[in-house]
């Protein structure tokens, strides 16, 4: 396979070039730029596209609150122009959605592929929830994760961003363990399916459980307090999802990714390799 991967200086389009080696063809061209999308695919004439380019903002969120335009056109617009150009050519594609556009968990049974976004609380997750539905209608892999961690130590990954905070949150959610969501996304794309996936490991736990566990593990010294979802605007400009996916329509594909309680023992065992 040729696989031309867009937003492939992120951290997540890093991780899948890193993934299909030699069979990945690296870009950051604008999506949005409709000329700029059409010479690529033209000129690489890939087999597969994969669109982990987007905005989720720097160092958070919250800056999409103030660069509207700029969220749609990279969350919203850009991925438009690559519905329209693969199709054009018939090119199997991939998109990198958000979990981050529910709020609770479905009365205990987590959130199905087939919910509506309940979640409008920032403006990232409003435009990840609208072109998310959008694109469940066309013939388009669409992938949704949630906090994703591994043990490397990236500024990107969720640990590495909370072991800043003085205080984290103490809210359950799903999260995605990048290693197993990578494992599982080269599946779906080898079978070629289509629709959404939510991809995030079995259970739930709170960032504050995961402090804990990163204080036990990999710097006993490490302080930090535990914020309530009530204090969470004392920190936050927009207002954070917190949700349960379900995932049992990755299960019936044949794919069972580790209990969260594990996956985050082995990401920092390997953060704690990486500190010694």
């Amino acid at each position: 396979m040729k696989i031309l991967v867009f937003g492939a200086k992120g951290y997540i389009g890093n991780e899948f070039v890193s993934l299909f080696g030699e069979d990945a063809i690296a870009s950051a061209i604008d999506i949005g730029d409709a000329e700029a999308v059409a010479a690529a695919l033209d000129e690489y004439q890939p087999d597969v596209v994969i669109n982990a380019a987007g905005k989720t903002g720097k160092p958070n969120i919250d800056w999409c609150e103030d660069h509207k335009e700029e969220t749609i056109y990279s969350n919203v617009t850009g991925p438009k122009v690559l519905l329209e150009e693969c199709s054009k050519r018939n090119i199997y594609w991939v998109h990198m959605s958000s979990g981050c556009i529910y709020e609770g968990d479905n009365g205990g049974a987590g959130f199905t592929e087939e919910d509506a976004p309940n979640f409008t609380g920032s403006f990232y997750s409003t435009t990840k929830g609208e072109i998310d539905q959008y694109l469940r209608d066309y013939p388009v892999l669409i992938l949704r994760i949630r906090m994703p961690f591994d043990g490397s130590g990236n500024p990107r990954t969720l640990i590495s961003k909370i072991k800043k905070y003085d205080r984290v949150l103490d809210v359950q959610n799903s999260i995605t363990y990048i290693p197993e969501f990578l494992a599982a996304a080269k599946t779906l794309i080898e079978k070629r399916c289509t629709g959404i996936y939510n991809i995030v490991n079995p259970g739930s736990m709170s960032p504050y459980q995961i402090m804990e566990r990163y204080k036990e593990i990999v710097d006993p010294s490490h302080t930090f307090e535990k914020l309530s979802l009530e204090q969470l605007s004392e920190v936050a400009t927009a207002g954070r999802s917190n949700c349960i996916l379900n995932c049992d329509k990755l299960a019936k594909e044949g794919i069972t990714l580790q209990p969260i309680e594990m996956a985050v023992q082995s990401a920092l065992e390997a953060m704690k390799e990486n500190v010694n």
